[in-house]
């Protein structure tokens, strides 16, 4: 069965994640206020930002840039804007 959550990025009830995805204090509030849709809109932007921004994910510094990006797109709202990306036209 599939839990509800009230989603901070989508600002509507949604199904909610399956378990805590991300450790600590972060991932249980991410667990707790953002849904399944919103995550799987996070992963895509991971991806891009890792390829686009050439991250190496054993650096801490660049780690850590990753984690403010994803609090600011998941609980702040604000979209990912990489210099110089021009998205697909449709």
């Amino acid at each position: 069965m599939s839990r509800t959550v009230y989603c901070a990025r989508l600002k509507q009830d949604a199904d909610g994640l399956d378990f805590q995805l991300y450790p600590g204090d972060l991932g249980k509030r991410i667990f707790d206020n953002i849904s399944k849709q919103a995550w799987g809109e996070w992963q895509s932007k991971q991806t891009m930002l890792i390829n686009e921004k050439k991250l190496n994910m054993m650096d801490p510094e660049h780690r850590k840039l990753l984690e403010g990006e994803m609090v600011k797109f998941l609980f702040e709202g604000q979209d990912i804007v990489i210099e110089g990306y021009t998205p697909p036209s449709e």
